[in-house]
């Protein structure tokens, strides 16, 4: 393994902790301070972010210990993401300032080396200078269709013209925005936000400077699921009967375990109309990941119940 590559996964697991630290505050910065709740905070937020995965294993091996080598380049990609960037290539061509270049040659031929390291990073920094220079900040702000409230905590995914496989991802904050810069004219913008049905958007940017709202319908299902599992209603008899109109009876329904993955548990159309009317105090932490349905029934329920 190059010098270099250790250099820069140094540089990407400072990038990591920064991140952390933007969502969980008090969190250790050093990695090697990190126990299995920090651990485990992390592998969820990795999943929030990025829908992917890393075990508790690797994060060992690779972040509380120095190892020769590094992470695959699929987990690179990962982690990369993660800390806001295309992938891992992207991640080094934008942090290259931040790399001691290590030559092994001595004497005259040690300025022989570094003349074509030199041209290299000219040519880089000029492209990036140019590229910045054509860049431009553009705000869009997630809204709910019938009531025009912001929608907070929202995921978007943002799909760039020249890399349509790889996203960068982005959460609106307490007024429902987010700011993209980009030099691109066109974007394709997928929001994920819960209760929400999923669309993808796009839109010609033309270094507009106007904010841009993003309208989501809301998914009465999923919220008619959610609020009867949180609320406090003395009628059972009732709910029941509402839930059993509006579920169908092959409806596919699963628990979904996590963070650590562990599979899932799946309940007949009864069993859920039971969990949901039982008088528990573990439905506060119900989460709805997905509702589908046709017509007037729901098809397909996929949820968690896992503590915060």
């Amino acid at each position: 393994m190059e010098e270099t590559d250790r250099q820069y996964f140094e540089v990407l697991k400072k990038k990591i902790a920064e991140v952390m630290l933007s969502t969980h505050a008090g969190i250790s910065q050093n990695f090697e301070d990190w126990k299995g709740n920090n651990i485990q905070k992390f592998q969820e937020d990795l999943n929030n972010r990025v829908n992917a995965y890393i075990s508790e294993k690797s994060f060992y091996n690779h972040f509380k210990s120095v190892q020769d080598k590094l992470p695959r380049i699929d987990m690179l990609n990962i982690l990369s993401r993660y800390s806001g960037y295309t992938d891992w290539a992207e991640f080094k061509t934008q942090n290259s300032d931040k790399i001691i270049q290590v030559s092994e040659y001595k004497g005259s031929n040690k300025i022989l080396y570094w003349i074509p390291v030199a041209a290299v990073i000219t040519f880089v920094s000029t492209l990036l200078l140019i590229k910045a220079g054509s860049m431009a900040t553009y705000t869009f702000c997630l809204q709910d269709r019938d009531t025009h409230e912001p929608i907070t905590a929202g995921k978007v995914d943002v799909f760039f013209r020249n890399n349509k496989l790889s996203p960068s991802y982005f959460t609106s904050d307490s007024d429902g925005c987010f700011q993209l810069k980009t030099g691109e004219q066109t974007v394709q913008i997928l929001p994920r936000v819960p209760f929400y049905a999923e669309d993808t958007l796009m839109y010609k940017l033309f270094n507009e400077k106007a904010t841009k709202i993003i309208q989501l319908k809301a998914q009465d299902y999923a919220l008619m699921l959610y609020y009867f599992a949180n609320s406090k209603v003395e009628n059972w008899q009732l709910r029941r009967e509402k839930l059993h109109k509006i579920i169908s009876d092959s409806a596919y329904i699963c628990q979904v375990y996590r963070p650590r993955m562990a599979g899932v548990e799946l309940y007949n159309k009864a069993e859920f109309i039971e969990l949901l009317t039982m008088p528990t105090g573990s439905l506060k932490n119900l989460k709805i990941l997905e509702v589908l349905y046709q017509k007037d029934k729901i098809t397909t329920i996929r949820f968690t119940l896992d503590a915060p």
